[in-house]
């Protein structure tokens, strides 16, 4: 396989870039995961502790990744790998980087499925298909039919669901092969505006919802915003919330997994990443407490009352938002364009941080092994369709879950140490906050160099031996785990090792072929 040397492509514009690593970084985590965690650990008491790793831990993992992936780019590299291998002139380095390429591979694999239901409930929507069922167990029923967990009236087998899985591969694919700035960039440019006006569509509708019953007055839309905003400071000493708002500033801005890395890398040299970088983070902070805390907790504590939204909100991301917002859809004038808008604005938001997702490893295989894109984004489309079928067929069997957490939610902070220890530590921190700085509209302020340099590794580590002794461990020895399951569980496992095993292969094989064009 001969390498090609050709121009790497870049952004069509800055515009585009902002919009494209927002859209990364707004996914359904804004939408459905925030509201859940809010409304599971206090309230507007959860908001103090989001903020302070907002403030501690994202934006300086967001400028970070912005600073290495720009800097790896002037070397010819939009993946983790190359980029570890120019800050770190250490022969492992470069294997670090493999978790960045298994950790968004994973996630897009069963990323892809669950982003299909959002595209198949706006058809169900439009249709009126779920119109009818009236309890919330009759709601679950439907969902969980579609996604075949369960035997149910609704559907005959995973056909419907394995369409729309299908539609949704064959979009992300072509928007990857379409390259940065004719697919990515165009993508973002059309899906994020429509992803916000219908976002701030519907928060206008739940806002003017008012009371739904008359009868029942404490079943208001202002008690659902009271119930999300009003802080209960009592709960504050509970470390549980602490780092639930820690895991959600991994998710909500998609930092801890390489993407960021990869489209900063298509900068140019002296391109701002010091505004950028905040600017990508405000907008996903409106998207995500304005819009997303909105809408799915105040609808469903104004039809159904605080007891039962928080027992849905318990029940976790997907009930509330494929089991409680189809309810409400029903109640309302025009539900079904309600529905529809909602779960295409859901579609928008996961296939904008999908294609990041798969623009990673495209770029590893562009740039370290010299393939064309029509050939990386088939190679990569070729592992997904084929690991996809594991999700989507084993799913009721915890396939899914498995993977993500392990990639999903641990194997975030595990990359994000690696990357601040291999950036600030070894890279140097003046050397790391100069490149940061370098080109930028306005200088990042001097504390949040010491944040970088102490703070956000400190905190990193905390959050990992949390996770790792309260979750980790007791997910590790198959705690709680139906005996029927355990099989596939393992299976998962020894896909996932698969896949990490393939990427630290392709490294070494990549760098051995360096060596010898070198003549080392």
């Amino acid at each position: 396989m001969a390498e090609v040397k050709r121009e790497r492509e870049q952004w069509g514009s800055r515009f585009g870039l902002i919009l494209a690593v927002a859209g990364n970084a707004i996914g359904l985590g804004n939408f459905l995961r925030f509201p859940v965690q809010a409304a599971s650990n206090g309230g507007g008491a959860f908001l103090i502790p989001y903020f302070i790793f907002f403030l501690l831990v994202g934006i300086p993992l967001m400028w970070m990744e912005w600073g290495i992936g720009r800097y790896g780019g002037k070397f010819g590299h939009g993946s983790a790998p190359g980029m570890f291998d120019e800050l770190w002139k250490n022969k492992m380095a470069k294997y670090f980087g493999a978790l960045a390429l298994f950790v968004s591979t994973i996630i897009l694999i069963y990323y892809t499925y669950i982003e299909s239901w959002t595209l198949g409930y706006s058809f169900f929507s439009i249709t009126k298909s779920y119109f009818g069922l009236e309890s919330f167990n009759e709601m679950k029923s439907f969902l969980y039919g579609y996604q075949g967990r369960e035997a149910t009236p609704y559907f005959n087998g995973i056909t419907i669901a394995y369409i729309f899985m299908i539609i949704t591969f064959a979009i992300n694919f072509w928007i990857l092969y379409k390259g940065i700035s004719k697919g990515i960039e165009r993508l973002a440019k059309i899906a994020m505006p429509a992803l916000f006006i219908f976002a701030v569509i519907i928060a206008i509708r739940v806002i003017t919802l008012g009371t739904p019953d008359p009868g029942i007055p404490e079943n208001s839309v202002s008690s659902g915003f009271g119930f999300i905003w009003n802080p209960d400071l009592s709960r504050l000493g509970d470390p549980k919330i602490w780092l639930a708002a820690a895991g959600q500033i991994f998710f909500t801005l998609s930092v801890g997994m390489g993407t960021i890395h990869a489209y900063a890398s298509y900068l140019k040299p002296k391109d701002d990443v010091a505004l950028s970088g905040l600017t990508t983070a405000a907008t996903n902070e409106f998207a995500e407490v304005v819009l997303g805390g909105s809408i799915a907790i105040p609808i469903a504590v104004a039809f159904f009352g605080v007891a039962t939204a928080t027992a849905m909100a318990k029940g976790g991301a997907f009930d509330l938002g494929f089991a409680s917002m189809p309810l409400v859809f029903e109640k309302i004038p025009y539900g079904e364009i309600f529905g529809f808008l909602w779960f295409l604005l859901l579609f928008f938001a996961g296939i904008t941080s999908s294609v990041a997702m798969g623009q990673q490893v495209v770029a590893f295989l562009e740039d370290e092994f010299g393939m064309s894109r029509k050939r990386a984004v088939l190679s990569l489309g070729f592992v997904v369709i084929i690991s996809v079928q594991l999700v989507v067929f084993y799913l009721k069997f915890g396939f899914l879950d498995e993977m993500d957490y392990w990639a999903g939610t641990f194997g975030l902070v595990v990359f994000a140490l690696v990357e601040t220890i291999i950036f600030m530590w070894i890279f140097g921190a003046e050397k790391a906050w100069a490149e940061m700085n370098e080109g930028g509209d306005f200088k990042i302020p001097r504390i949040f160099f010491y944040i970088m340099k102490y703070i956000t590794p400190l905190a990193l580590f905390i959050v990992m031996i949390w996770w790792l002794i309260n979750d980790a461990i007791p997910i590790l020895l198959l705690k709680g785990v139906p005996e029927e399951n355990v099989i596939y569980i393992w299976g998962s496992r020894i896909f996932m090792l698969a896949i990490f095993g393939t990427f630290v292969l392709l490294i070494h094989i990549s760098w051995k072929r360096k060596r010898m064009r070198n003549g080392n």
